[in-house]
């Protein structure tokens, strides 16, 4: 059944994150996008060992709107954007946390499922496709 709403995780700036012209390096923002993905997962399945995530990013895309300072906070909503047979995509906006219109980036990444001892891509486990349909929004 689908959510009205994405998942949502609030995204702590360091201020390691900031770069010499004042704010967020653009490759934080993916480093944002992976904080997500991690507590989806620890939320779902309260899994927080890297063995118990059996997926591998495959394609990772980001388009920047407005630059992140370290007085901003953030809150990143995440969503299911498809389910195929091997793999998943999600959905990313990394937002102001007091103005849901102030979007910073908009980004989507596609995971495949993954055997790493057998070293090869493997069906989406049932388990897991349940668990993203809750999350997956209508298009």
């Amino acid at each position: 059944m689908s959510r009205k709403q994405p998942f949502q995780s609030s995204i702590g700036i360091r201020f390691n994150d900031i770069d010499a012209m004042g704010h967020v390096n653009n490759a934080v923002i993916f480093t944002y996008f992976e904080e997500g993905r991690k507590a989806l997962f620890y939320d779902t399945f309260r899994e927080s060992a890297p063995g118990g995530f059996n997926f591998m990013v495959a394609h990772l895309e980001c388009d920047y709107i407005l630059p992140v300072r370290l007085d901003d906070r953030l809150l990143l909503d995440l969503w299911v954007t498809a389910i195929g047979t091997k793999s998943f995509g999600l959905g990313y906006a990394l937002k102001d946390v007091t103005d849901a219109n102030r979007i910073f980036a908009k980004g989507s990444s596609v995971q495949v499922c993954y055997d790493y001892q057998q070293r090869q891509s493997v069906p989406v486990p049932q388990t897991l496709k349940k668990a993203l349909l809750a999350y997956q929004l209508p298009s």
